[in-house]
């Protein structure tokens, strides 16, 4: 029997009308307006697509949306002046930096500036720190979406075994913090790992975030367990044109998982919406409210 499909836009459309709400009542009732500050460096085409996105989604939330648009020539020295002034700007709740960066721009320099309280990435230091001592309010947004799938798909996931595959700053170090206080007993995989088959299929929640298309295969899959692909690989599709792909490989898996996320649809859209989540709970803590239960 082929494997359940957990369909991520069907969750994200439930958790924007429940920000939705939220965000009309804290503005009814406290007069507040959550706001959004995005800054993009240079011209990247996916970039502007991707900063576009979160700006129309902030918007029809009914968050403040504002952007800054740096050339791609622009000095590392004019990048953080940039994000100090928005760290400094109290209608400004929730700051994100889209990478990649130009190469004359270091992303630690950026991070180390960036104001954590209102880092909505969850990429600064401070916050990676706060997760490791479960502490954090604000949570890299698609490790998050990630968790919300996977308590709405399996509930109590205590004691399952769970692999990682990758060990990014933005993906798999999170996740991994995540799924081990959710009580997992999680395995982190990555390229010096050995018998990576083997080690998958031990796995109750596979999760992929490893880039590679298609790397994972459907025999590598233990049977029943639930997958998670977090990949998003661009690749030829013949007569000129391309698909998205994930980092497993779809159609081998799903005749073996009990669960699966497809790509596009899966934990990919999740990510925007996460990341309004913690805009408004960024909005509420500095504003000295209680903390959104979205």
């Amino acid at each position: 029997m082929p494997a359940a499909i957990i369909d991520g836009k069907l969750h994200a459309a439930a958790l924007r009308q429940q920000l939705i709400e939220e965000t009309a009542r804290l503005k009814a009732v406290h007069g507040l307006v959550p706001g959004l500050a995005t800054v993009l460096v240079g011209n990247d085409p996916a970039s502007e697509v991707y900063v576009r996105n979160k700006n129309k989604t902030a918007e029809a939330i009914g968050f403040n949306s504002v952007h800054a648009h740096l050339a791609a020539d622009a000095s590392e020295a004019a990048v953080l002046a940039e994000v100090r002034r928005l760290n400094d700007d109290r209608s400004v709740h929730g700051i994100l930096v889209q990478m990649p960066l130009p190469k004359q721009i270091r992303d630690e320099a950026v991070l180390d500036t960036l104001d954590p309280a209102k880092d909505v990435d969850a990429l600064t230091p401070a916050n990676a720190g706060l997760l490791l001592s479960g502490r954090a309010k604000l949570v890299s947004c698609t490790p998050k979406g990630m968790m919300i799938l996977l308590k709405a798909t399996l509930g109590d996931i205590a004691g399952m075994d769970a692999l990682v595959i990758g060990r990014s700053l933005l993906f798999g170090k999170p996740a991994a913090q995540l799924l081990l206080a959710a009580n997992a007993t999680v395995t982190m995989a990555h390229s010096k790992s050995r018998d990576l088959p083997a080690l998958c299929r031990r796995a109750d929640i596979l999760v992929a975030a490893i880039g590679k298309p298609e790397f994972v295969k459907g025999d590598w899959v233990k049977p029943g367990a639930t997958v998670i692909d977090v990949g998003i690989n661009r690749v030829p599709a013949g007569e000129g044109k391309t698909k998205l792909v994930g980092d497993v490989a779809y159609d081998e898996a799903k005749a073996v998982a009990g669960h699966i996320t497809p790509v596009p649809g899966g934990v990919g859209a999740m990510t925007i919406i996460c990341l309004m989540r913690n805009t408004l709970i960024a909005a509420a803590a500095q504003t000295g409210l209680d903390i959104p239960q979205v």
